[in-house]
């Protein structure tokens, strides 16, 4: 009797420790990731733009930031991006418009009251124009150069140049569009140790400024994927913008360290100086587990140094809180769109070449015209949604023999989705498509996605209030640009197939 009382008295007590553990490791685990999620008053956390916004170059025009990011075959290209605060943002409208080619790395700036957008396409570098942010802007001036990822310049006399990603620069004509010398190479980069894990060399995204007595050239190095510790941001100075250049001894300012770290391939730098005077880098990097986001544009301060040069502060880290700039907050942009008014919102691209004659916009309506035999050559139109869990859902409307569908889309060979023709409901999966619901409809119907940490369910709905799954998913991490190539991030798409047209109403996006 003796040794049951103590036995059961033991066991009470190992209940109690058990449970106090118990108690403390969820506690401790809770309270943990509470704190890396949840952010105190005036702190912020990247990414300030979430989804496949590369490439960032931004430009402050007095308590005004403006952004513009590569668009590569998603027209219309060069969206203008507004903000008051470096958080919020909302588009103002679209630089370019006549197809091109494949929009890569930009630069934005402003000269003589004027504004400039120089960017690389189709083995040459164009400019666009504008006397207003807003527009319109001008059509593409061909400069007949080649090289990619233009950077402009003036030195103190408003002598002007761009510079390219090979570490070369050509001088440019007063107005801007056209090129005066030959190439001139000036600059060799940051030499990157031998045993670090990157993707190439790769020297690119020349962005240059003055402060003091000294032009800055900040480069990106490395390669843009590959490894997570492949891109950089490199940083130079010199008395002329035309060099010698002489590298910082905080090299590289920016890297990912190691694969357990939340961003990825960090580099394609702008430094700037806020309107209080705060310094600042934008530049884009990938998500880990979520790389089929894209490039994602980011967000941290920078400090100067006693002898001149910017750095990282110690203290900052990029998946860390950090302190918000000041400015005034603008209304938080909502890419759901009942189609109101009588044009596209500039949020919206299509795959390939813009056909105006191919759409419109009434009676909070989208009609689309249908094209091709697939989603491939459909040129669908395309949206960038943000966040590791979404859902998506639109209203369509079948007319004569046409197929409409909702998919996820990265480019004209990789794509997944619902889709659906006169009375079927489709499923496409990597491209395979069939039909897995028939007789479902009379050419009305409501279609939705569920993407859920890359895991993505299908659902129609007559009504669009009783959703259906239908018996198909798809997991689409794979469509990366380390998977497929091709630079680009999965977006939402809207397709209009075959003879006929579809309309479209109340697209309802919600982040999940």
């Amino acid at each position: 009797m003796v040794f049951l009382t103590i036995f059961e008295k033991n066991i009470k007590n190992m209940k109690k420790i058990y449970l106090t553990i118990l108690i403390l490791f969820v506690y401790c685990g809770y309270s943990q990731s509470q704190s890396e999620k949840s952010l105190k008053q005036g702190q912020y956390s990247n990414p300030i733009f979430a989804g496949d916004y590369p490439d960032p170059s931004l430009l402050r025009d007095g308590k005004d930031y403006y952004v513009v990011h590569s668009s590569f075959d998603y027209y219309p290209g060069l969206l203008i991006w507004h903000s008051t605060d470096l958080m919020n943002w909302e588009p103002v409208t679209n630089a370019l418009h006549k197809y091109v080619g494949a929009v890569w790395a930009p630069d934005l700036i402003k000269y003589n009251n004027k504004y400039y957008i120089y960017f690389p396409a189709n083995n040459t570098n164009f400019v666009v124009t504008a006397d207003s942010i807003n527009g319109p802007w001008s059509e593409p001036v061909d400069l007949k150069i080649g090289n990619i990822d233009p950077g402009h310049v003036t030195d103190d006399k408003g002598n002007r140049f761009l510079y390219f990603s090979n570490g070369g620069y050509v001088a440019l004509s007063k107005d801007g569009l056209s090129v005066t010398s030959e190439l001139k190479h000036v600059y060799d980069g940051w030499k990157i140790p031998r045993e670090w894990s990157i993707e190439c060399f790769c020297m690119e995204g020349p962005k240059l400024f003055k402060r003091g007595e000294y032009y800055y050239l900040t480069v990106a190095e490395g390669g843009t994927a590959g490894p997570a510790t492949s891109h950089m941001v490199i940083s130079a100075r010199s008395k002329s913008p035309l060099g010698p250049w002489e590298n910082s001894p905080h090299n590289p300012i920016v890297r990912t360290n190691n694969s357990s770290e939340t961003w990825w391939s960090k580099g394609h730098s702008t430094v700037f100086e806020d309107a209080n005077g705060k310094w600042w880098m934008i530049f884009h990097g990938y998500e880990k587990d979520y790389y089929n986001l894209g490039r994602q544009t980011l967000l941290q301060p920078v400090e100067w140094t006693k002898d001149g040069w910017y750095k990282i502060s110690d203290n900052i880290q990029t998946d860390k809180p950090i302190a918000k700039p000041e400015g005034k907050t603008l209304p938080e942009f909502s890419l759901s769109d009942n189609f109101g008014g009588s044009a596209l919102k500039p949020q919206w691209k299509f795959y390939n070449e813009v056909e105006n004659s191919r759409f419109k916009v009434a009676n909070n309506t989208l009609t689309i015209e249908g094209k091709g035999d697939g989603v491939g050559n459909s040129s669908p139109l395309v949206v960038v949604p943000g966040g590791h869990s979404y859902s998506a859902e639109v209203e369509m409307e079948i007319e004569g023999e046409a197929t409409g569908g909702l998919v996820l889309f990265y480019d004209n060979k990789y794509y997944s989705g619902i889709l659906a023709d006169q009375n079927n409901i489709l499923a496409n999966l990597r491209g395979w498509q069939f039909p897995t619901e028939k007789n479902t409809h009379a050419r009305k119907v409501f279609l939705k996605l569920k993407n859920i940490k890359n895991t993505v369910d299908m659902f129609y709905s007559i009504d669009g209030k009783d959703w259906k799954k239908i018996e198909n998913s798809v997991e689409v991490s794979g469509y990366n640009h380390n998977v497929l190539s091709g630079f680009l991030g999965l977006r939402i798409g809207l397709c209009s197939i075959g003879k006929g047209s579809v309309k479209f109403k109340n697209f309802v996006y919600k982040a999940l």
